[in-house]
């Protein structure tokens, strides 16, 4: 019998971890070790440590992290960059101590700075200032990637970065406040749709120009990276360079967006653009030759993304009324 293969997934009840839970969980010779915050929370460094030593894990997918939108961003920034910067140093740390070679660090596209050449390629990391508004979140997930670097380069581990684009999908937080643009925008037209409303008003201008995948791309995409032989990855990445750009290499205006959610929930009122808010950077598209020269490209393109996301969205209505 071929040995079972122990595969921890950090964060695996949010949006990315179901997403690569589901797609793991069928494969033969896996095992899935899985726990809860109330199991273990993973900003307790000790706990972190007795998890890895007594549980015999092979792989590891950092999933787990503090995320939201423009609105969450800028009201707590200590919150992000604290615990996604414990989350990484527990985590890698530990794995690290624990004797495992094999780690996927989750990343995202706001490492790169504000005013990148377009599309963006992995090399334009610390080219330039960041993001204000996300700056704390991209700190913390930047020094995530240097860790793994870090750790590859003395230790001869094999840890591995995505660095994936706006994402949406099944689980994702659809609180209005505090969610990403996708689905604070599905959630405000559905109830401007069931309110009866004629109008809707976006945050911004509707200008700045946004990449988007859906979730379970993603989640193909990591689990195809982490099975990747060490020697491929080494072949097209730079020395002391892990990440990998995951995304579409497609992008629309948050206005054209604003339109396709609509038309997808059914609403026929009018859109109007608050452009007193912020709108954050003008373009985030990535470049995406590098995840293609290794062998992966997206499947679901944006607006059947969406349907799949409102159709998940309206059979999980009643768990989501607390958001």
């Amino acid at each position: 019998m071929s040995k079972i293969k122990r595969v921890y997934i950090a964060g695996h009840n949010g949006m990315v971890g179901t997403a690569i839970t589901r797609s793991l969980a069928g494969r033969p010779g896996i095992e899935l070790v899985l726990r809860s915050r109330e199991e273990l929370d993973l900003l307790d460094t000790q706990a972190v440590h007795r998890f890895f030593k007594n549980e015999n894990i092979q792989e590891v997918y950092i999933a787990a992290a503090k995320v939201g939108g423009i609105y969450a961003n800028s009201s707590y920034p200590a919150e992000f960059i604290y615990e996604n910067l414990m989350l990484a140093c527990n985590l890698i740390h530990a794995s690290h101590l624990a004797g495992i070679k094999k780690l996927l660090f989750m990343g995202s596209s706001c490492i790169y700075p504000k005013y990148s050449v377009q599309p963006i390629l992995e090399s334009m990391l610390l080219a330039s200032p960041l993001e204000p508004i996300n700056e704390p979140y991209a700190i913390a997930k930047i020094a995530g990637i240097k860790l793994c670097e870090s750790y590859n380069h003395q230790y001869g581990c094999d840890y591995r970065t995505v660095m994936p684009t706006n994402l949406y999908g099944p689980n994702d937080n659809f609180d209005i406040e505090n969610g990403h643009v996708v689905p604070a925008l599905m959630r405000r037209f559905h109830e401007a749709k069931m309110n009866g409303d004629d109008t809707m008003v976006v945050w911004g201008s509707g200008e700045p120009r946004r990449e988007f995948l859906y979730v379970d791309d993603l989640a193909e995409a990591s689990i195809h990276v982490m099975d990747l032989d060490s020697n491929v990855i080494k072949l097209h990445t730079q020395p002391m360079s892990s990440h990998i750009n995951i995304g579409t290499g497609v992008d629309c205006s948050i206005g054209e967006l604003a339109e396709l959610v609509a038309s997808v929930v059914g609403f026929e009122g009018v859109i109007r653009f608050d452009d007193s808010k912020p709108d954050g950077a003008p373009q985030k598209l990535l470049d995406v030759g590098l995840s293609k020269s290794l062998g992966w490209e997206y499947s679901i393109p944006l607006k059947q993304g969406l349907e799949l996301t409102y159709a998940w969205f309206l059979n999980h209505q009643n768990e989501l009324r607390g958001q």
